[in-house]
Formats: C-alpha cells, structure tokens, sequence
C-alpha cells in the first residue's frame, strides 16, 4: 500500500472515532481493509465518506459505521468459526478475518455478486473463507456444523430460528430488526444451557435482506 494510501486509511479511520466508533479492533481490522478494493470503481472516489454505495443486482455496500456497530456488538475473538449472511462485495468477510475469524463461511443469494466478492478477496483471504451461493434464511441452503458468531448483512423483521439454532454454546448472533429506514441492532447470546439473550441496541439504517437466491444473476 502506498504511503498516500496508508494516510488517507488512517484518516477514514480518525473519522470513523468522530461519528462514535470506539472499538479498537474494529478500528484496527477497517484501517487494514482498504474499502476503495471492494466497491465498484464508478464509486472509489466516496469509498472513504460514511455512505451505503451502490452495487450490482441492486444491493448496497454497507455504510462504514453500520458495519462498524454490528462488528462490535459481534466481537469476533480469535479462532471463531463465523457464520455471514448477505457477502455482498466481500469488504465485511474480509473484516472478519482481521478481527481473528479462523474461517468465515459466507452465503450469497446473487451468484454475480459472490464471484465479484471472490476476486475482491485477497489470496490468503479466499483460503480462509467458503463462498456459497444460496439463500441464508433457508436451512437447506445453510452449511454443515455450528458456529461460534453469526452475522446478518440485512435487515429482518425477525430473526431466523434456524440462524439462532446454529450457535455454539456461548455463540453470538447479530443482526438488525425491522426496515431498512427505522431498524435496530439486536444481538443474541446462547448460554452453555442453550438459552438465548436476546439485547436490542441502537437504531441502525440496513437495506433489507432478500429472501430466496436469485434465478437469473
């Protein structure tokens, strides 16, 4: 990375602490991640401005402090088997993987958006991550095995019981209820007796999640 680049990553990152992001690694994991690889190159020139961007298919990159919120609430530690909902662009797999994710497996509805993802993702990175095609709300589309974090790019009027049943004892889920204009963070904790704490948090503005895969792109 160049020096120009390295400066104007840490000044995203300083103002990323003035609109109230206070979590160190989080921080840390967005100042490594150059945002500017993962948006489409007619956008590069806002990918350091706290906005959602626009990608294919009609979907949206998340806005930086969304993604900052809900990365914080889910406190990926490190070795964690992470579960991500919604791959987008790939911009927040490759966060997890900053933030010590051991494996992320990632699900995407639209099959162009995943191959985009996959050449997004630094070399090392794509060793460390499972890309699928198919529907996250559908427990059929889901891979194998149980996970130590789950993460929902999109927001929901619920949360899929079948999502909640794939942690681990003292696993995590976080995701946004509601639309995408008046939506709140929600994150959920499975105790060691499979209980669920269920914790609402702050307002959040997320694009709703699409249900199903799509047929054609």
């Amino acid at each position: 990375m160049t020096t120009d680049g390295s400066i104007e990553d840490a000044a995203f990152v300083m103002a990323l602490r003035g609109r109230g992001v206070r979590d160190t690694d989080t921080l840390r994991a967005m100042e490594r991640v150059p945002r500017e690889r993962f948006a489409p190159a007619r956008h590069r020139d806002l990918v350091r401005r706290d906005l959602a961007l626009p990608l294919p298919c009609g979907q949206t990159m998340t806005a930086p402090t969304v993604v900052a919120a809900m990365l914080a609430a889910l406190g990926v530690r490190a070795g964690a088997r992470v579960l991500e909902i919604g791959t987008g662009s790939g911009y927040v797999t490759a966060l997890l993987l900053r933030l010590g994710a051991a494996h992320v497996h990632s699900l995407e509805r639209y099959a162009l958006l995943a191959e985009d993802a996959q050449t997004n993702l630094m070399p090392e990175d794509r060793m460390q991550t499972t890309l699928l095609v198919g529907d996250g709300l559908r427990p059929g589309d889901l891979p194998d095995g149980a996970f130590d974090r789950i993460l929902i790019n999109g927001s929901l009027p619920e949360l899929p019981r079948p999502l909640l049943a794939r942690l681990v004892p003292g696993g995590r889920l976080v995701g946004v209820i509601g639309t995408a204009e008046r939506g709140r963070l929600v994150t959920v904790d499975a105790s060691a007796g499979a209980a669920l704490h269920e914790r609402i948090g702050a307002p959040l503005r997320l694009a709703p999640l699409t249900p199903g895969r799509a047929r054609v792109l």
